[in-house]
């Protein structure tokens, strides 16, 4: 695994739990456990019933989620970029230049609600990660944090502006999300331990 892979990457909710295997239900309440190991960022879903002492122990973060079963994707004709689409788009490119750009949309997302941190891990060479949760799919987002300053934030955010076809949120004329240097702390419960 790369740098950059570890650096950001999106990993997917488990449908089933990885203790007994059972599907969970819509609107289940389950565990997540996110571990960091040679293979880089694992992710291990679990119902209540499995999730116990033995399960959570040396989790390098965990939390607890509601399921929801994701609707029918939709037939989309071609669209405007959306934040959503360019965040998944630049995170699958790798480019270490776009590192910034990638943590302003997460940033964004998180704003719009769409994502959730339920983490922060600070790495043993000092590299802060934030963690997210798709609202809707589950799915965990891992980013790194440049550490932006104030004075960097405009030309950044002008950007992803121009990215997303004038409008931050995809839409033509649309504002530019305001973004401060620390994100909302996370709604869900947490647990955080020293990162790797």
């Amino acid at each position: 695994m790369t740098t950059q892979q570890q650096e950001w990457n999106i990993k997917e909710r488990g449908e089933t739990c990885q203790g007994c295997s059972k599907p969970f239900g819509d609107e289940e309440p389950f565990f997540s456990r996110l571990d960091f190991g040679a293979e880089g960022y694992t992710r291990r879903d679990y119902c209540t019933v499995c999730w116990t002492d033995a399960a959570r122990r040396g989790a390098l973060s965990s939390w607890k989620s509601i399921f929801k079963v994701p609707p029918p994707p939709a037939p989309e004709p071609l669209q405007k970029e959306t934040a959503e689409s360019l965040l998944r788009k630049l995170m699958e490119s790798e480019d270490p230049a776009k590192l910034n750009t990638i943590y302003i949309l997460a940033v964004m997302l998180e704003r719009k609600r769409l994502l959730v941190e339920q983490d922060v891990q600070v790495r043993e060479d000092g590299v802060k990660v934030r963690v997210y949760e798709h609202r809707k799919t589950g799915e965990t987002f891992i980013v790194k944090d440049p550490g932006l300053k104030l004075s960097e934030l405009t030309s950044v955010q002008e950007e992803v502006v121009a990215m997303l076809g004038g409008g931050a949120n995809g839409d033509p004329g649309g504002d530019p999300m305001p973004v401060q240097e620390s994100p909302a702390p996370p709604e869900n419960e947490t647990t955080s331990h020293a990162g790797p």
